[in-house]
């Protein structure tokens, strides 16, 4: 970032719905004055020049790199994720993308290899690490206090589907509810426990019902089982389009010898939570609704990036949590 700018100058490559999201909430939080745009749909530039009119429209990727930008956003589909990345970081540009940050564990590695090698600020869109509700759980299984925690069920069920096209061809998404939601997940869960070494994973994947036999199938129902150094093991489950009678069922339930802690969607919503911690028959409500978390990761993401900091080594837990959909899709 150049010496005397007042705040970051970003470009926002991709305008869609959690683009158009995250473009709002990171100007709002007053780290960024200036932006450039870049998006093929004309009806999304123009939502975004609402939100942001002094920004600068481009035509391209390339036209956004070649401009004086401190840093980008990327929430593009998800086949692209990792060659637009490593194309800003190899010209010296810091990256936030969306999740996931490439399709394989080894798209995501090479990632994570050019940030470092450009000793550049890399961040992803890990949002639900950044709940008042996840954070107070971390903090809980951090301190010791629920002693060993030996199993955790983890569960993202949207009665919703995805409404564009590429999230139903694999090579270009990846996968279907695993790589959506799943990586969520695991995520969140690898994140409250220190990331521990993975040392088995179990999955069955449907399609409509019926296990998937068809690789080139994308999933809209998954069961996974993860077992983590030390025996303690994670019991995922996800889909898209489920009759579960609310819009969605998210949570991350903890199980350890001193009790336990959950955090879980409050009566269906995608964005209200609460964290519970659990005695016996007993519980007791430590965090509940409202918290603005939306965009709280980009914001963060630009807020470190403002104080000058370079690549982050535990962007290297980026890696393992490919590896284990890596696994999940037997690949």
């Amino acid at each position: 970032m150049g010496a005397g700018k007042p705040a970051l100058y970003l470009g926002f490559l991709g305008v869609g719905r959690i683009g158009l999201d995250r473009m709002a909430r990171i100007l709002q939080s007053g780290v960024v004055n200036a932006t450039a745009i870049s998006d093929p749909s004309p009806e999304m530039i123009n939502a975004a020049i609402k939100i942001a009119p002094q920004a600068q429209v481009v035509a391209s990727f390339d036209d956004l790199l070649d401009r004086e930008i401190d840093g980008i956003i990327i929430a593009t589909p998800s086949a692209l994720h990792a060659q637009q990345s490593t194309r800003a970081l190899e010209r010296g540009i810091p990256v936030f993308c969306q999740k996931p940050l490439g399709r394989t564990q080894g798209e995501v590695a090479d990632v994570v290899a050019a940030a470092q090698r450009s000793n550049i600020l890399l961040g992803v869109d890990l949002s639900y690490r950044y709940t008042a509700a996840m954070q107070q759980i971390r903090d809980i299984i951090r301190s010791g206090e629920l002693e060993h925690v030996f199993a955790a069920d983890l569960i993202f069920h949207n009665a919703y589907g995805p409404d564009k096209p590429w999230f139903y061809d694999k090579s270009l998404s990846g996968g279907g509810c695993v790589m959506d939601l799943g990586v969520h997940l695991v995520d969140l869960a690898l994140w409250a426990l220190d990331f521990p070494a993975v040392t088995r994973v179990e999955s069955t994947l449907f399609s409509q019902g019926r296990p998937i036999q068809d690789p080139a199938q994308v999933e809209d129902f998954a069961v996974a089982t993860i077992e983590l150094a030390g025996g303690t093991i994670l019991r995922l489950t996800c889909s898209w389009r489920l009759s579960a009678g609310c819009d969605a069922i998210i949570g991350a339930s903890f199980y350890g010898t001193g009790g336990g802690a959950e955090f879980r969607n409050v009566e269906g919503s995608f964005f209200d939570f609460r964290a519970e911690r659990y005695w016996g028959t007993k519980r007791e409500l430590i965090v509940s609704p409202p918290d603005a978390w939306p965009g709280r990761a980009a914001v963060s993401w630009a807020q470190r990036l403002s104080c000058g900091e370079r690549f982050d080594p535990a962007c290297a837990n980026l890696i393992t949590v490919a590896t284990v959909l890596d696994a999940i899709y037997s690949r």
